[in-house]
């Protein structure tokens, strides 16, 4: 199921995209005489059984109540799928093999292989929807990246959660584009760097994990004004999705909503000769195979 937020008539809604049509949650449980959750967190609270409801009664409902749950999707107004996370987005950087390998000739970070995930965060404020702008405080950062990435969404409490389960504990995925500030980073620490506010694009639909075949083979890409710059798949990365659930789960217990940033592959403009960083006007597209692209116009901030 591809689940997205969105606003109509100036409300924000829960909706499902099936096609080029967004089927409305709230007037689809009211047609069919059924209570859905009214949020995109209320309904990864109430978990993978009210996720089969909600496909069951769309499944079962006949064209009449569909017509009057639809909207066209040019119609709406797509938010971020979790539009303000109850807590910091969970970053993993380095997470794949050349990547480690051009942030160590241009970002003075080591040239070997984490031994761990390297974990950072990004606030709340940091998330924005496809189709916004980036705001770039040139007063900041001259140095203004990219990085497309996969977001797994977790779906339940858990705490030192055995590699073998951790799939289990996935609500779905999603589409980030880590923005990062390269000249940003105070002492090693990453924060003002990746925590800017908008430096977060999600999106455009959280697909649940039913709909994923395989997470770990997914091809991955990004273009800036159109010219492709990042290439690859997930089956690259050094931490997969098992690993990094069962390392961050003994860091701190994971919970409904909780987004994990899968970590980027090579083609950042950091590591490029020579290095290529973002202005005013550029667009920025990235792609994640079975979920879709996020497209986003960087906007200079006048102070």
């Amino acid at each position: 199921m591809k689940l997205l937020t969105y606003l109509h008539n100036e409300g924000q809604k829960l909706g499902i995209q099936i096609n080029d049509t967004v089927v409305d949650v709230e007037t689809l449980g009211f047609k069919s005489n059924e209570t859905f959750p009214a949020t995109m967190l209320e309904l990864i609270d109430a978990g993978t059984e009210m996720v089969s409801k909600l496909q069951h009664t769309l499944d079962n409902a006949n064209e009449n109540v569909i017509a009057a749950c639809s909207l066209p999707l040019s119609k709406v107004t797509l938010l971020a799928p979790i539009p303000k996370p109850r807590k910091n987005i969970i970053g993993i950087g380095l997470n794949y093999t050349e990547h480690v390998a051009e942030s160590a000739r241009t970002l003075d970070t080591s040239n070997e292989l984490p031994q761990q995930p390297v974990i950072f965060s990004k606030p709340p404020t940091s998330v924005t929807a496809t189709n916004t702008e980036i705001l770039h405080n040139t007063k900041l950062t001259q140095q203004l990246d990219w990085e497309v990435e996969l977001a797994v969404i977790i779906g339940k409490k858990g705490k030192y959660v055995p590699k073998s389960e951790a799939m289990d504990y996935v609500f779905g995925y999603t589409v980030i584009n880590d923005i990062s500030a390269r000249d940003c980073r105070r002492a090693g620490q990453w924060i003002v760097s990746k925590g800017q506010d908008t430096f977060a694009p999600m999106g455009p639909v959280l697909v649940t994990k039913d709909e994923i075949e395989d997470p770990h083979n997914l091809n991955l890409s990004l273009t800036l004004n159109g010219i492709e710059k990042q290439s690859s798949n997930t089956k690259f990365m050094l931490f997969n999705i098992n690993d990094l659930i069962a390392d961050l789960s003994t860091v701190f217990t994971l919970e409904p909503g909780d987004i994990i940033a899968t970590g980027t592959p090579a083609g950042v403009g950091a590591g490029r000769n020579p290095q290529e960083w973002m202005w005013d006007g550029d667009v920025v597209e990235a792609t994640v195979e079975g979920i879709g692209t996020i497209s986003n116009t960087i906007k200079e901030v006048k102070l």
